[in-house]
């Protein structure tokens, strides 16, 4: 199983596709004057859906089940 992905890649994952899509349905709406002028809350909203692409994408790369387990 672990070899099946490696080949296909992560972005072949239904779950990194979602997590991509989240990334970037946030950034519209935090651009509209609606969106409250919080900026750190604005920034943190943004890293965050970022960051679960980003820990798939790294965990999958990974050598080993383990560190794969790690970043998920």
């Amino acid at each position: 199983m672990e070899r099946e992905i490696k080949k296909k890649g992560f972005k072949n994952l239904v779950v990194w596709q979602r997590a991509k899509e989240l990334a970037v349905r946030i950034y519209p709406p935090t651009k509209e004057e609606k969106f409250p002028r919080d900026y750190s809350l604005i920034d943190q909203m943004r890293r965050a859906a970022v960051s679960v692409c980003s820990n798939i994408a790294e965990g999958i790369e990974g050598d080993t089940n383990r560190e794969a387990i790690r970043f998920m």
